[in-house]
């Protein structure tokens, strides 16, 4: 069954002097400030659509990584997955560093590599990023 989960940003203002809120609509859990001078500087409190994308893409990353491992016949007792999600105005977003360490019992580093390999290719948002080159750095803990 198909799911849809929502977001809402309210904006006010223009681009440079503006800024907006963005909500978590499906789940309920937080409404973050969001503000073009905090997107292309430093944070200062607030979050960016690439900090957005950097937890979707390291928490689907995990799930594929996790579902491919325990269907080998080796799932994991952790891994700990970090997606660095790269800005530059006026080109956009330009590229995305997965780093991820697991323990895995029973694998090897190379295997680890490989079945990390292939959850990077086939986590459905890895798919939707297709246009983004995502590198891959992984590794037993």
């Amino acid at each position: 069954m198909a799911t849809t989960r929502n977001a809402r940003t309210i904006w006010e203002g223009s681009l440079l002097e503006g800024a907006g809120k963005v909500t978590l609509e499906s789940s309920g859990l937080a409404t973050f400030d969001v503000s073009w001078p905090r997107r292309s500087e430093e944070p200062g409190g607030c979050t960016s659509p690439e900090e957005l994308i950097a937890a979707a893409h390291s928490s689907c990353f995990s799930m594929a990584l996790s579902s491919a491992l325990a269907k080998a016949g080796t799932p994991p007792e952790r891994l700990d997955t970090q997606a660095a999600v790269t800005f530059q105005p006026g080109e956009g977003i330009t590229g995305i560093v997965i780093t991820v360490r697991g323990t895995v019992p029973g694998l090897t580093a190379e295997q680890f590599a490989e079945f990390a390999e292939g959850a990077k290719t086939n986590c459905p948002v890895s798919k939707a990023l297709t246009g983004t080159t995502i590198t891959l750095d992984a590794a037993l803990a």
